[in-house]
């Protein structure tokens, strides 16, 4: 059993910087381009001192001083990028990414109560937040393969633990996550989300004319006897209006539902979420509404846009839409890709799922 806990340990060692994360931003200023480059090039040093300047004018900036936190990650300098990390949670407490990052280099170090509870704050600041999710289930399994070593160690003979360690084990190895065999260096990681995220593409639906081609039926139109053309042409443009439709809709459904949390007006931001709406990690409904009305209202001025919207109908009555979502405070620019699962009620569009990601 000595080896498959080496084995394991590996494993999940490896798994702690395989998510490691940073802000996307839509535009970034250049100088924080300039260190992001330094930084994909290792050139860790230069990216450093870079950084420093980029703060003694700009001591409060969120982005610089987080960028400052990976940078330090990626020299070994965990006390310094804890004491970075930590103090933008203080600063910062509604952003979850340095919490996630506390949690990271908490695992590295085998703290893995202190790795759960950064994991939990940035749930509880951002309960849709997915990587934080992820990364506390791999939390959960290395406390768990903690409890079989130490009931192995007790009773070598144990079988059930015996079992519970090897299903841990082929879990991890089995996983379908490509960052699990990341090098331990992790440069690629810290510095994947530092360049402007390029918008997608429009959607090809969105730019279609849904209207079927009038001309072909204009030249039977004169044949006195023809008179199904007609009814085939009506009855036929119901059909892809629909799909146009559906993506017009929860196009201003989205624009009104960023332009209500821009103007943090907690009321009608709310009224876009369904009945029914799934809350991140099962909690009430009331609980939700109750963080998320804190979290809009707090004090100062915000924007939310979206972009490269694309929407999937699923039937008449439901749709995915997937964007990129900007979030822009007076200290602070985030982007990140969201995924909407909405159902019409009533003939409005409402948010029924909400997840960060893919």
């Amino acid at each position: 059993m000595t080896a498959s806990r080496s084995t394991l340990r590996a494993a999940l060692a490896a798994l702690a910087t395989a998510t490691l994360v940073s802000f996307t931003v839509p535009a970034l200023a250049d100088t924080l381009q300039d260190i992001g480059k330094l930084l994909k090039q290792g050139q860790h040093a230069q990216a450093l001192e870079k950084t420093d300047k980029y703060l003694a004018g700009k001591p409060k900036d969120a982005q610089g001083r987080f960028l400052r936190g990976l940078i330090l990650t990626e020299m070994n300098r965990t006390a310094e990028a804890i004491a970075v990390f930590t103090k933008l949670t203080e600063d910062y407490p509604e952003l979850p990414e340095p919490y996630n990052n506390l949690a990271v280099i908490y695992a590295q170090q085998k703290q893995y109560d202190k790795a759960k509870q950064a994991l939990e704050m940035a749930i509880r600041t951002h309960p849709s937040y997915a990587t934080a999710h992820e990364n506390l289930g791999d939390i959960y399994a290395r406390l768990a393969s903690q409890a079989y070593d130490k009931a192995l160690q007790i009773d070598s003979a144990n079988a059930s633990a015996q079992t519970k360690l090897a299903m841990i084990r082929d879990l991890m190895t089995t996983s379908s996550r490509p960052a699990v065999g990341l090098p331990a260096t992790k440069p690629a990681v810290a510095a994947v989300a530092l360049a402007p995220v390029a918008p997608e593409p429009k959607p090809a639906e969105a730019k279609s004319d849904p209207k079927p081609e009038p001309k072909p039926e204009s030249k039977t139109a004169a044949k006195p006897v023809e008179t199904k053309p007609v009814a085939v042409a009506a009855t036929e443009s119901k059909s892809p209006p629909a799909t146009s439709d559906v993506v017009g809709e929860i196009d201003k459904t989205l624009e009104a539902w960023a332009a209500a949390w821009s103007k943090k007006n907690v009321k009608a931001y709310l009224s876009y979420y369904a009945k029914d709406f799934q809350t991140p990690g099962g909690e009430s409904r009331t609980a939700w509404e109750t963080e998320r009305a804190k979290r809009v209202s707090k004090p100062g001025s915000i924007q939310v846009g979206i972009d490269s919207l694309r929407v999937t109908p699923e039937g008449a009555d439901r749709a995915t839409a997937k964007f990129r979502q900007h979030y822009r405070s007076a200290s602070l620019k985030t982007s990140s890709n969201k995924v909407l699962v909405l159902v019409r009620h009533d003939g409005k569009w409402l948010i029924q799922q909400e997840r960060v990601g893919r």
